[in-house]
């Protein structure tokens, strides 16, 4: 965040101070047409050391400070240090906020460090965008823009495997429709009934169900969550088949030898299906083994080039 924030007026002081804890000058830099800190009234006193924190203040005094630094902001020109001293102590005076709403995702697997960065950039945004003579309270301004900020990061980094954002919009919407339409209709929706409730044809929804296997994914080491299941997942899943490859020679076999002459699809069998040697199929045919073993060699040469000539 320090990136995103200008930097503070006073940063050049001896000792480091944080977002949360600097506190404000006792009077703006000279002809900063801002008015003095000490002339805003009834802020509390932080300790009898100084003004409070901006980020300590009670919500009330952080809602009417804003209200007055959001007035000087409009007037002044962006890009000077006064316009960044004022929009950086808008940031410190509403973290609260930020807070506040990342407060309701601390259920979620992220760390709340960067929920709340996330919410930070919301609440730069709001400040950038809120306008006084709106009449609307900045917290009511700024908080569907923080909340939205947090909700777009975890759309965007909670999925297992990366799809399009218009299937990710489509599995809330799906899962909305189901919802909606299993009370109505007491029962699950079919595809068709849902497909007709969003307006989509069935092949989106389809789509959308299968994107929806995508938001999470379990281990190869989780146990089944069938009772009747044993073993881990990695048990139950199929291995390579290396007889799969001669399947598919078989296939392509299948044309070729019932183009070949029927003496030679009858050695083909003995010798292969029946498992007959060349003496006992020469008996059978009554033909020498030196001439069944020509027959079967002219045969198999015919059956590979043909392969060869198929790949």
């Amino acid at each position: 965040m320090e990136e995103t924030m200008s930097p503070r007026l006073d940063e050049t002081r001896a000792e480091p101070r944080t977002a949360s804890s600097a506190p404000l000058p006792q009077s703006l830099p000279e002809h900063s047409g801002l008015p003095e800190i000490s002339e805003l009234s009834e802020l509390p006193e932080y300790d009898g050391a100084g003004p409070t924190p901006p980020g300590e203040m009670a919500p009330h005094d952080a809602r009417a400070l804003s209200k007055t630094l959001f007035a000087r902001l409009e007037a002044l020109e962006e890009g000077t240090h006064e316009y960044a001293y004022v929009r950086n102590t808008l940031v410190e005076l509403n973290l609260a906020l930020v807070r506040f709403a990342a407060a309701r995702f601390r259920s979620r697997s992220e760390p709340m460090e960067d929920i709340v960065q996330v919410g930070t950039i919301g609440l730069i945004k709001a400040i950038d965008r809120f306008e006084l003579s709106r009449g609307v309270e900045f917290p009511t301004f700024a908080m569907p823009t923080i909340i939205g900020e947090i909700k777009r990061f975890f759309r965007d980094t909670s999925w297992s495997v990366r799809v399009p954002r218009r299937l990710q919009e489509l599995r809330i919407d799906l899962a909305k429709a189901r919802d909606e339409l299993a009370q109505s209709l007491d029962r699950s929706p079919t595809v068709g009934e849902l497909a007709g409730h969003l307006g989509l044809t069935k092949d989106e929804v389809v789509e959308g169900m299968a994107a929806s296997n995508a938001y999470s994914a379990s281990s190869l080491d989780a146990q089944a969550q069938d009772d009747e299941a044993e073993g881990a997942l990695s048990a139950r899943i199929g291995y390579e088949d290396h007889d799969l490859e001669g399947v598919e020679y078989v296939a392509a076999l299948k044309p070729m030898i019932a183009e070949l002459p029927q003496r030679d699809r009858k050695i083909l069998s003995l010798r292969f299906v029946a498992n007959m040697t060349q003496s006992e199929i020469g008996e059978e045919l009554g033909i020498s083994q030196m001439h069944v073993s020509r027959l079967l060699g002219r045969t198999l040469v015919r059956l590979r080039r043909g392969l060869l000539s198929e790949e």
